[in-house]
């Protein structure tokens, strides 16, 4: 199993003077750390105007800074919004492909639509047509990182003309591409579209497992016909994340965040907003009650048999136990909510890598190349099964004319 950690850049009110620089400066540090520790990913979402929830607007900046600081952890886009009203779908590539030149090869590519007015009605994306809108930008980022020259499109959501986008990326033919899923149906259009699954439903080891047979199912199946031009078969979940000695301690440190991050999913889909005067973090404390202590109680009846990623370093043993039985490929930590502490999360970080993360990857390599061995003949078929678009021949390329009309320059004779 592989292991990653995940930011939504959380900053809850109130808001004093550089708390802003604070949180993308310890987020930082934390990548850092995750990467001397062998952290095998580190994500990054990209959100717009979701006050408290997330200040990540411009995850391509913060995932170039982590670039220049860390040698071998992958960085990925977990999700980059794709629809052409957010993000051009040639200014994507080139963004995923100077990133993976900076990194070395180290970039993954997840694509995602946004899920509230806050963002969709702010660009003039409508929602019923979001998810198509980020399926077709995503075949043709895919196409545009692997063409010279891309061909040109005339689509529903966009439109360009011939081009050779560049630079192009270090991983052939592109970067690994992912999806963001919050429910089974988006489970299947990920396998069906041959993408890797980043599960963003928080769900028990025996719900994972149904997930994964089922994304599985479909991969080895005539439904997949790849969006992209590689197939990505992995199934990554989001789970909470906080480890102590001490279970009661670190549910204390890592509960209440975790539920802030629950809480604002919700509230953020479900409730008005007025932009600049946004009360989640108020909302959320009204609303919670005392549900900390409660978990602490719960968990410590449970003595030995309690399974979290929020508890002893044995609790978290054991729950990444079940979902590797479930065949969940990799776990993604959301630690950086709410008002966590900095220290805490490094801590954290620091236990898992110490007691918890050396057997699953003495495990990893052979796992990968028993899946593989399993994998490849659906794969193959499924990229068989790809319609492509078709590459123009030299006479085909059109020729871009020039703004300004040649001035006719008199012969010069010699003398």
């Amino acid at each position: 199993m592989r292991f990653g950690v995940f930011y939504e850049q959380q900053l809850p009110r109130p808001w004093a003077d550089g708390d802003e620089e604070r949180l993308f400066a310890e987020s930082l540090e934390q990548v850092v750390l995750a990467d001397r520790l062998g952290f095998d990913n580190a994500w990054v979402v990209e959100h717009h105007f979701l006050e408290e929830y997330s200040h990540s607007s411009a995850p391509e900046v913060f995932l170039a800074a982590a670039a220049a600081r860390t040698d071998r952890i992958r960085l990925g886009h977990g999700i980059r919004h794709t629809p052409a009203a957010y993000n051009h779908p040639a200014r994507t590539a080139e963004v995923v492909s100077t990133l993976d030149l900076i990194s070395h090869g180290r970039m993954e590519f997840g694509i995602g639509e946004g899920a509230t007015r806050l963002e969709l009605a702010a660009f003039g994306i409508p929602a019923k047509e979001k998810r198509a809108m980020s399926l077709e930008a995503g075949e043709q980022i895919a196409n545009m990182m692997t063409m010279s020259p891309y061909p040109g499109y005339e689509g529903v959501s966009f439109s360009m003309p011939c081009r050779n986008v560049v630079p192009k990326p270090v991983q052939k033919p592109h970067p690994p591409m992912w999806i963001a899923c919050t429910n089974r149906t988006t489970i299947e259009v990920a396998a069906r579209n041959g993408l890797g699954a980043l599960a963003f439903s928080f769900v028990d080891p025996a719900e994972a497992e149904h997930w994964v047979n089922l994304y599985y199912d479909i991969i080895r199946s005539e439904e997949c016909l790849p969006l992209g031009h590689t197939v990505n078969a992995n199934v990554a979940l989001v789970t909470s994340f906080s480890l102590h000695d001490d279970r009661a301690q670190a549910i204390r440190n890592g509960l209440e965040g975790f539920e802030f991050f629950r809480y604002a999913i919700n509230a953020l889909v479900s409730y008005d907003a007025v932009p600049g005067r946004s009360t989640l973090w108020a909302d959320f404390q009204r609303d919670r009650g005392d549900t900390t202590q409660q978990f602490i109680d719960d968990a410590l009846a449970k003595g030995d048999a309690y399974s979290s990623a929020i508890g002893t370093a044995a609790d978290a043993r054991r729950h990444m136990r079940d979902l590797a039985g479930a065949g969940v490929d990799q776990v993604i930590f959301i630690q950086q909510a709410g008002q966590n502490r900095h220290d805490d999360i490094c801590a954290s970080l620091t236990k898992f890598a110490d007691e918890v993360m050396p057997e699953f990857h003495a495990e990893e390599a052979e796992r990968v190349v028993r899946k593989a061995r399993d994998l490849q003949p659906y794969i193959d078929a499924a990229l068989a099964r790809k319609p492509r678009m078709r590459a123009l021949d030299d006479h085909e390329i059109p020729v871009v004319r020039a703004a300004v009309a040649k001035a006719i320059v008199p012969e010069r004779r010699g003398v």
